[in-house]
């Protein structure tokens, strides 16, 4: 049977049925009259049509008993916006993030989960346990997924673990996988415990932003199986958003997420992808700047000259000392290593060895001006570091290029103090830690800093403004 022959046995009309697979009228009345017949798209069309059941477009609103591992940025964002509709459980290993989630404070910087915690009726609890697990409608994992530089590899051992207690102790459950994965692990476990309940949805969230992120989310991405309740999670999902957001990271209200089904193995490649572009962006701006340093221009107005092109968009680019962060370090290294058997990878290669070029030549740089400090006032230099975080509005430092720049100029023996609000064993005295600082290192520049602009050596495009 054809597309059209298997609409018609479902007594649906053209428009029902794009509803019903979530694309355009038009683009579902295009495949249905040109009959694609060697399209993949044109397939499942067929095969997701054939699973089609009568209630399949009513969306049920009943409230779902939903688990999720792992309390960090992905995990307790989720939880906060599920548990506005829901009943959800928080689980995590750390008694000390469990005690101030359960006394309705956000264990790190996020100001719209902190608001949520403290003034919206939620319906969540945070324990350690897999106790009532065999309740579940949903189980959703995400746990820490480092990258293993010595295996050069994702270490899953925290994903497989609750996976596998996961099936010991519900027998219904879809397990949707929200950590970052290796491309192909979803298969490999669904091989490994003879199931098809396990698929990976991606998540699309920035650091300090992570539950705004999830309440206007750009789309709704999941792996499908045969098992059709990982469908019914993404009109979860949709149904609880507040819009989606535009390329330029603006709200567009009332538009609703588009929600993408595809292969786990193609949604695994999302993540990876989508994070390795972004990195790459962050890589070009910064040679950008490296170039404009070197030929003493101002690198803001080449940047905005190039950016004006609406191909390539005046956003996400604004140089820096590198990126860090939990995710394009590590995700641009698991696609480069996945990309080892393969030639054509040269962007790939190319992201993850510029960022070590950026925060060398930003420490030369570093390095030059200091040298001229210290034949002008003929003493030692003290180097100040404001904030170690890894981005503005964050008090994360994991792989942070401020702090690799910190290292590497104290093993070149140059005194440095570091002051930071977040953080122990650093200068809690802001003007002590101004007037002892012959030159102020700042990856961005805020308010507080901005007064003493000409101590200050940064690449933010705006801190001369």
């Amino acid at each position: 049977m054809n597309l059209k022959e298997i609409r018609k046995d479902k007594k649906l009309t053209q428009k029902e049925t794009s509803e019903y697979l979530n694309i355009p009228l038009r683009t579902y009345k295009r495949y249905e009259s040109n009959n694609y017949k060697d399209s993949i798209k044109y397939n499942w069309m067929k095969e997701k049509l054939k699973q089609y059941k009568k209630d399949d477009l009513n969306i049920d609103e009943s409230i779902r008993n939903i688990f999720i591992f792992g309390a960090g940025y992905v995990g307790l964002s989720l939880a906060t916006l599920l548990s506005t509709k829901h009943h959800v459980t928080l689980v995590d290993i750390n008694q000390n993030k469990i005690d101030l989630i359960n006394n309705k404070i956000c264990p790190f910087k996020d100001k719209d989960i902190s608001y949520y915690l403290s003034h919206k009726k939620l319906d969540l609890i945070c324990q350690n346990t897999y106790k009532n697990i065999k309740n579940a409608d949903f189980i959703i994992i995400s746990t820490p997924t480092d990258f293993d530089s010595e295996n050069n590899y994702f270490d899953t051992s925290s994903v497989e673990l609750v996976i596998e207690e996961s099936l010991k102790l519900n027998n219904k459950a879809q397990i949707i996988i929200k950590s970052t994965i290796p491309i192909g692990f979803c298969n490999h476990m669904n091989e490994k415990y003879n199931t098809d309940r396990i698929c990976f949805s991606p998540e699309f969230l920035k650091e300090g932003s992570a539950l705004k992120d999830n309440l206007y989310p750009s789309r709704i991405i999941l792996g499908t199986n045969k098992y059709h309740k990982n469908q019914e999670f993404a009109f979860i999902l949709k149904d609880l958003s507040l819009g989606s957001l535009a390329s330029d990271g603006e709200i567009i209200l009332n538009k609703k997420p588009e929600i993408l089904f595809m292969s786990n193995k193609e949604a695994e490649a999302v993540k990876l992808f989508s994070n390795a572009y972004l990195a790459m962006r962050v890589a070009f701006f910064n040679e950008l700047d490296s170039y404009a340093i070197k030929e003493n221009l101002v690198s803001k107005n080449i940047i905005d000259g190039v950016s004006y092109d609406p191909r390539i968009g005046n956003f996400y680019n604004n140089p820096s000392f590198g990126y860090g962060g939990y995710c394009l370090p590590k995700d641009t290294k698991q696609l480069k290593s996945t990309f080892s058997n393969i030639s054509n990878n040269n962007i790939v290669n190319s992201i993850v060895t510029s960022n070590q070029t950026r925060k060398d030549f930003i420490v030369k740089d570093i390095i030059n001006i200091t040298n001229k400090i210290r034949n002008k006032n003929n003493k030692e230099v003290v180097i100040g570091i404001y904030k170690l975080s890894m981005k503005k509005d964050s008090d994360n430092m994991r792989s942070s290029s401020t702090v690799d720049i910190k290292n590497i100029l104290i093993n070149k023996g140059i005194k440095v103090i570091v002051y930071d609000e977040n953080y122990k064993d650093c200068i809690k005295d802001f003007n002590e830690f101004i007037n002892e600082s012959d030159l102020i290192i700042a990856n961005r520049i805020d308010k507080k800093i901005k007064p003493f602009i000409n101590k200050v050596y940064s690449r933010d495009k705006y801190y001369r403004d």
